[in-house]
């Protein structure tokens, strides 16, 4: 078969498949023109996050702040990691698509996310790409990792090294909704490890920690911290959400 006539049969398959199996809207599964892209209606209920904003955790500020400032609890406590940034801001549309990615196996949807992620860092071509852990229970009840999936998804698209079993959670850790900051902070205490084999070879080296929905940043700081003490270098966070300290929407 010739490559023009391959090209046609797969063309006409492409249409075929696209009339049986139209792209749907992530949020609500309105039938929309392209895979991943939202209708009208569940764009504008994203709320997108960018400036200004803390300059470290990347919570939203007043109009008025300048590029350097900084939230009240991250100058109180500054946090382990350099920087924290999310996509979106927690909310009905935003919690749609973490919870069909983890509990009904959308996973298709970690793509989605990721390319709403990827326009909230720059080059990564130089990281180790590290998804935050799930303990081996939770991994074999639901199959698979949400963070790997957009860490995994971010990497095919934007360059660094996935390094998907350097972090290991070696504790099961009670489900964090409905703790308080320092709650969340003594269950993951010691919760995390650095698998042998990538000891020595984070040392030096410029990290990003993917995870799906920041709350008040205890699982992550958890892994920063650690990171750290293993020798790493600047160490960044991605998330696809974050819960906005004043908005009313719980995870």
């Amino acid at each position: 078969m010739t490559r023009i006539v391959w090209n046609g049969v797969c063309r006409t398959l492409g249409r075929a498949i696209a009339f049986a199996l139209p792209p749907r809207c992530p949020g609500c599964g309105a039938i929309v023109a392209d895979d991943h892209l939202f209708c009208l209606g569940c764009w504008g209920a994203l709320d997108m996050l960018g400036r200004p904003a803390c300059a470290v955790c990347a919570e939203p500020l007043g109009a008025m702040a300048h590029d350097e400032a900084r939230c009240g609890p991250c100058l109180a406590e500054p946090p382990p990691f350099t920087t924290a940034r999310a996509a979106v801001a927690y909310g009905p549309i935003a919690r749609a698509l973490a919870l069909k990615l983890k509990y009904r196996r959308r996973t298709g949807l970690a793509v989605t996310m990721a390319r709403l992620m990827r326009r909230r860092v720059g080059a990564i071509d130089d990281m180790l790409v590290m998804p935050v852990p799930l303990h081996r229970r939770r991994l074999w009840g639901r199959g698979f990792n949400q963070s790997a999936l957009i860490a995994r998804a971010l990497v095919r698209t934007s360059g660094g090294s996935l390094a998907v079993d350097a972090l290991v959670r070696r504790k099961a850790t009670p489900v964090l909704r409905g703790l308080g900051p320092s709650g969340r902070s003594r269950a993951v205490a010691g919760a995390f490890a650095i698998a042998p084999e990538w000891a020595d070879r984070v040392k030096g080296r410029r990290i990003l920690l993917v995870d799906d929905v920041y709350t008040t940043g205890a699982t992550v700081s958890g892994c920063a911290r650690l990171l750290k003490r293993a020798g790493a270098g600047e160490i960044h966070v991605l998330c696809w959400a974050r819960v906005v300290r004043n908005r009313d929407e719980e995870r």
